[in-house]
């Protein structure tokens, strides 16, 4: 594959597709995939290996709950991530920062796989796996910016939802090809082999993996979008205007944006790591069956859910991000008690359709969002903006929601308080979005004018299907 000149384009970015944009949707699909298999390979092997052979306890509940507080210490440097990729992203462009962000997430999960267990290392273990976790976090933090901003800066404002929505569909692709893994682990190896050496064949295979994943980012073009803006801050440079870095203008002038982002994250963001990674605790500690039954119902639902973002991604193109992303936050709302009573059953078909039903109601919700993020900033601060809007939503979503999870059933050995923290997590998100503006068919090339006071600038069209509430 033949590398793609970032030289910066002659004129503004024109706001339909770039004819690339197949080959860079592939690439962003390819390389979050990778980076999402290497961060939920941690939180399966969390809820299934960590608590034993690194946090090893009287209580299996304390020990996993012990490994998820080390999860989600991965979250707490997401937002350094963002600030720091995002300040870079949006200084020198969207792509190189990816291929750093790739080798980072790749070489601390293929360390995890070298590392000695607590068994033969002690206490010193456990504190190497918590820096490679954090190395994790700060990669992945600046990872979801870049990748969606390059696919949504190359997709045509028309379809922007369909091309921004793939690499979403990273997500689960990542999650499939980890719970995978270790399925197949599961069903080959006993559970002593499994525990001895057979949990570090995942985290090895990362190696070959980002091998793969590199050589197809680095053949990609920068965004035409963010060339263009390069290119017209270089020309205000010379005539002696000065900019502030872009996360100081993202919360000077867009801070409205970054709380509508972690508010539109805030019920998705929890409600995937509870269908996900809290439901191989719930089923395998609380249910008493076996890891493939958790292994493979997630499984089964990620395929699912990995075919049907793009679908919502599209469907957001011809109603609106908006409706799209309220199918999914209202339907969570709902779904979260029958989710846990349908569990309870211990039948695998019916487990199977009760994670499957909750990850297409996180897909309406996640199939938009890059596209609706993106569609929030500017281009000058829109990798800072969207970055630190998703991370931030990471810390206090998503980071604890394994462990408020565990800790409810802990409490009150029920599900029903988890059902509820989920259902009132998704309240949160269709509040926020209900207040929000229609943000589909912006032209990504147009500045408003809240974010370059005194300057002349081609106004942003009205959204179509514009509508505020």
């Amino acid at each position: 594959m033949t590398p793609v000149s970032d030289a910066p384009a002659t004129g503004p970015a024109a706001p339909g597709r770039s004819p690339d944009v197949a080959r860079i949707v592939s690439a962003s699909l390819i390389g979050t995939t990778i980076e999402w298999y290497d961060f939920f390979l941690y939180g399966s092997a969390a809820a299934l290996v960590f608590n034993t052979l690194f946090f090893p306890t009287a209580d299996p509940l304390v020990g996993t709950l012990i490994a998820f507080i080390t999860y989600a210490i991965g979250f707490a440097a997401r937002p350094l991530g963002g600030v720091v990729f995002g300040h870079f992203g949006d200084k020198i462009g969207r792509k190189k920062l990816l291929v750093v962000s790739l080798l980072m997430m790749g070489g601390a999960t293929f360390a995890m796989g070298l590392l000695p267990t607590y068994e033969t290392l002690g206490v010193g273990a456990p504190i190497l796996l918590t820096v490679l976790r954090l190395v994790q976090g700060f990669a992945l933090g600046g990872e979801w910016g870049g990748a969606v901003l390059i696919v949504s800066e190359h997709g045509g404002d028309e379809r922007r939802g369909f091309w921004a929505s793939w690499p979403q569909a990273g997500a689960p692709g990542g999650n499939l090809l980890a719970t995978g893994v270790l399925a197949l682990l599961a069903a080959v190896q006993s559970e002593e082999a499994f525990l001895a050496w057979g949990w570090r064949v995942p985290f090895l295979l990362s190696g070959v993996l980002v091998l793969l994943g590199l050589y197809i980012r680095v053949s990609v073009s920068e965004s035409p979008v963010f060339l263009a803006a390069q290119a017209e801050a270089r020309a205000d440079a010379a005539r002696g205007v000065k900019e502030e870095a872009p996360v100081i203008e993202v919360f000077r002038r867009s801070w409205r944006e970054v709380l509508t982002a972690i508010g539109t994250r805030f019920g998705e963001n929890i409600s995937y790591y509870v269908l996900t990674a809290f439901l191989l605790v719930y089923v395998t500690n609380h249910l008493e069956l076996p890891k493939s039954t958790a292994l493979n119902a997630v499984l089964i639902a990620s395929a699912v859910h990995f075919v049907t973002i793009p679908l919502w991604g599209a469907l957001s193109d011809r109603v609106g991000r908006r409706p799209v992303t309220l199918i999914g936050s209202v339907g969570m709302a709902l779904w979260a008690f029958a989710f846990f009573a349908l569990l309870d059953s211990k039948s695998f078909a019916v487990i199977t359709l009760a994670v499957t039903v909750g990850l297409l109601l996180h897909g309406a919700m996640y199939g938009p969002q890059a596209a609706f993020i993106s569609e929030l900033f500017d281009t000058k601060v829109r990798y800072s903006g969207a970055s630190m809007g998703s991370q931030l939503a990471s810390i206090v979503a998503g980071a604890l929601a394994p462990i408020i999870a565990v800790e409810l059933l802990k409490e009150y050995g029920s599900a029903t308080p988890v059902a509820l923290y989920l259902c009132l997590a998704a309240v949160v998100t269709t509040v926020t979005v209900a207040l929000a503006r229609e943000t589909r068919g912006r032209d990504l090339t147009a500045t408003t004018a809240a974010a370059s006071p005194g300057r002349t600038r081609r106004p942003e069209p009205e959204a179509v299907g514009t509508d505020t509430v």
